[in-house]
């Protein structure tokens, strides 16, 4: 598909194209780390309101940012084998059409946010969303192999947003699940960046395997994770949660460690691309154990 062709979206668009501007399977997971934070916030029920007006909300602004991180790459993502195919360069949506649907999608959700939930919440989230969609997509990933550690602050925002929809206040709780996911951030993607680091110089992007070489990227991955698990440890110090959750995380814990050591010692990207998955579902498995600690212990 050339790219003239991408600028025109001459390919029938479907709503599955537009689910896939969203990325779902990331704002899913994002979700799951707000309504954690929305529970650990609460001793007793959510209001209903708050629930689904509330994750709806956020998860609607993550949307909205991910269609603006799909317009902003799609030059690059023609570029990259993993993402060529995304409904932008495949031509199925014109640019136009991609920002009007991210518009209408931060407009649904600050309305929904500020009206059903609380401002705080919503002037929170269109921040993370300005963060994420502005200043890390449009200048951090192509200024500084330290744009993912920068601009992970935006992605690390959903569980402060959850507790902040509930209480209507920021507390040193939520300071610190939103500071678990900002630790975590780096690891995870600089995994991804060892296995797709032919990619990423095709496409002219600076991560940290490009500019300072992989050794060295896998050295910085192992000291964030060791900086993780130390972190991971505050919820149960700060009696957030109780032994369910200290004895999931130290297990996941040293299962990414295990990981991350195997690929310092090892040159394949396949271990690179299996600790880049392991790191999802680290993160899945620890909000979850947060969540079911909170209402069993």
């Amino acid at each position: 598909m050339s790219q003239s062709t991408s600028l025109l979206g001459t390919e029938t668009a479907s709503m599955r194209d537009y689910l896939e501007l969203c990325k779902p399977r990331v704002v899913a997971l994002m979700i799951l780390t707000s309504i954690v934070g929305m529970c650990l916030a609460s001793p007793g029920w959510i209001p209903w309101k708050i629930f689904i007006f509330g994750n709806l909300g956020i998860a609607l602004a993550a949307g909205s940012a991910a269609a603006i991180n799909h317009l902003a790459d799609y030059r690059i993502d023609l570029l990259m084998s993993r993402t060529k195919n995304r409904p932008l360069p495949k031509g199925k949506l014109a640019p136009i059409q991609v920002l009007a649907f991210a518009a209408i999608l931060c407009i649904l959700a600050m309305t929904m946010l500020t009206y059903f939930v609380n401002g705080l919440t919503a002037i929170l989230t269109f921040a993370s969303l300005i963060a994420y969609a502005g200043v890390y997509t449009y200048y951090l990933k192509h200024a500084t192999s330290q744009n993912i550690v920068i601009g992970g602050i935006a992605g690390a925002t959903p569980p402060l947003l959850g507790w902040v929809a509930v209480t209507g206040h920021i507390a040193p709780a939520a300071i610190v699940l939103t500071l678990i996911i900002f630790i975590w951030t780096p690891p995870h993607f600089w995994a991804l960046a060892i296995a797709r680091v032919d990619e990423y110089a095709k496409a002219d992007v600076p991560m940290l395997p490009n500019t300072h070489g992989i050794p060295y990227t896998k050295v910085n991955i192992i000291y964030y994770t060791g900086l993780l698990f130390t972190a991971t440890l505050l919820p149960f110090a700060m009696n957030m949660s109780g032994w369910i959750y200290l004895v999931c995380a130290i297990g996941l814990n040293l299962r990414f460690l295990q990981w991350v050591i195997r690929l310092k010692r090892s040159d394949s990207k396949a271990v690179a691309m299996a600790t880049f998955r392991y790191s999802i579902a680290y993160l899945m498995y620890l909000f979850l154990a947060l969540l079911i600690d909170h209402y069993v212990c």
